[in-house]
């Protein structure tokens, strides 16, 4: 009886921490397709991202933020949700110029972080906006 007991709760706590593992590791998709769905007086081009490659290299307060009640930028916290860029980057947001778009606002992250990183195809539009 003692035995069975003793296992028994063995294997609920691995089954446990097996559970709290997989949560932990939703790192969203590998790839995604970003597009401005809120200003979209001309059509954008999508833009092919691959998540999955970024988060080798980069953490996710890199990239992520969010606003907080005042309107400013907000820093990463883990375990936050992770909302769409444009739901603050668009232009009725008030946002300055530079950010006021989804599309401003990952060139100037997105662009910015590729010419620091020495490799000048990665700022070539070709790279993100791909022909079909």
């Amino acid at each position: 009886m003692k035995k069975a007991l003793i296992c028994g709760v063995a294997l609920a706590f691995f089954c446990s921490t097996g559970l709290v593992t997989m949560a932990m590791a939703d790192n969203g998709p590998a790839e995604i397709t970003l597009q401005s769905t809120i200003d979209g007086a001309k059509k954008a081009k999508p833009a092919t991202f691959p998540h999955a490659k970024h988060q080798e290299k980069l953490k996710c307060a890199d990239c992520h933020h969010s606003k907080g009640a005042d309107g400013k930028m907000v820093a990463f916290v883990e375990g936050q949700k992770i909302e769409k860029c444009e739901s603050c980057h668009n232009k009725a947001a008030g946002m300055p110029k530079g950010l006021d778009t989804f599309k401003n606002a990952a060139h100037k992250k997105c662009k910015g972080c590729h010419k620091t990183s020495g490799n000048k195809a990665l700022t070539k539009c070709g790279t993100c906006h791909p022909k079909k």
